[in-house]
């Protein structure tokens, strides 16, 4: 441990300082407009960070496409992080993820047939002029991770940070994990503090405000994961009455959680909430389960000992049933028993507007003065 410390220190620390360097001329090009960001004749909200990770954005980019889709006509864009395609590529009927990548394909599920356009570009200017030439009637954009891509200028930027981790509390990577510096915070309007605790205090939302010290034009909130009931990853396997039901379960129970997302920590802990077992078995993040990975699965949940007379449940995330539900080689003989939890974002009752609202009079801001 103490070996790991002094090498952090001695190379890792040294490298972020330089990396620190690199992203500030980067930075200081776009604020002098030397590099030249591409303004659109529609707004734009951008969902990202300023660190790697999880810190929930294709949950809080759902969470904002939901409360704004009945005053716009939105479109998604995302870069479609480890998809097998390049370019501009447009959601359809037969996409999969790895057309489009798992985010933007479980978004496209969500709201593909609510009217909502998601499309996926490398270069995000090429992408929302595609998706204007596609649909002129298009009259938002809400851009998937790209606070850190400043070709695009957002009408509203909105950036995420841990609880558990806050920016402020974090170093430049290698050494940590932050892209940015924390001054790059200024330029978000929102910032949001995700995966609160539900017994969160009053006293912890006043430090935060002390130590993020934002601007007076800048907005913080506070959120929180809201599970679901589980879905059956397939359905057409699964006999009515056979979902399971996390509260009426015990100390005897014992599930197999699946987890190939960057922080499995909160879905973790809210199933071990339940008093339940849990035999994890992790993969990396957008991992892409080969067979050899499912023969594993199958190894693992054959450990599993219960008194019950059930089958153990085989519980995984929303992101990670994406890639699950349509992989081949996923084994039958787990069908029955294979479900995802979906989660929702809830923002914490604080004295602060709703995060709906605020984007509301933001973008009507924006359309007085463009007008």
């Amino acid at each position: 441990m103490a070996r790991n410390r002094l090498f952090s220190l001695l190379v890792l620390y040294p490298i972020s300082k330089i990396y620190g360097m690199v992203v500030g001329f980067r930075n200081m090009l776009f604020n002098k407009g030397i590099l030249r960001q591409y303004e659109p004749d529609i707004p734009v909200v951008v969902v990202g960070n300023i660190s790697v990770g999880g810190a929930g954005k294709t949950p809080h980019t759902e969470f904002v496409v939901e409360g704004l889709r009945g005053d716009f006509k939105i479109g998604i864009l995302s870069r479609g992080y480890k998809r097998h395609t390049r370019g501009f590529v447009l959601a359809g009927s037969n996409s999969g993820p790895a057309d489009i990548g798992d985010e933007p394909f479980q978004m496209f599920r969500k709201f593909g047939h609510q009217g909502v356009m998601v499309a996926v570009c490398e270069d995000r200017v090429k992408g929302i002029k595609m998706m204007r030439d596609i649909d002129p009637e298009l009259n938002l954009i809400v851009m998937d991770d790209a606070f850190q891509h400043r070709y695009v200028k957002p009408t509203i930027a909105i950036v995420l940070t841990e609880y558990s981790l806050p920016a402020y509390k974090d170093y430049l990577l290698p050494y940590g994990r932050l892209r940015e510096p924390v001054k790059a915070l200024s330029r978000a309007d929102v910032v949001i503090v995700t995966k609160c605790p539900d017994d969160m205090k009053p006293v912890e939302y006043s430090i935060f405000k002390s130590d993020f010290n934002l601007f007076p034009y800048q907005k913080l909130l506070f959120s929180r994961y809201v599970y679901q009931k589980p879905c059956p990853l397939f359905p057409e396997s699964v006999k009515p009455g056979d979902t399971p039901n996390l509260a009426t379960m015990g100390a005897d129970d014992t599930v197999l959680a699946v987890v190939g997302v960057a922080n499995p920590r909160p879905f973790l802990r809210y199933i071990r909430s339940f008093g339940v077992k849990v035999k994890v078995k992790r993969f990396g993040d957008h991992h892409n389960f080969s067979q050899s990975d499912m023969e594993a699965i199958v190894a693992k949940y054959k450990t599993i000992k219960t008194p019950s007379s059930r089958r153990p449940f085989l519980l995984t995330t929303e992101k990670d049933a994406v890639r699950l539900a349509r992989n081949p080689y996923f084994p039958p003989q787990l069908r029955s028993v294979a479900f995802f939890i979906p989660i929702q974002v809830e923002l914490m009752p604080t004295a602060d507007q709703p995060l709906t609202t605020l984007l509301k009079q933001m973008l009507r801001t924006h359309n007085t003065l463009r007008h």
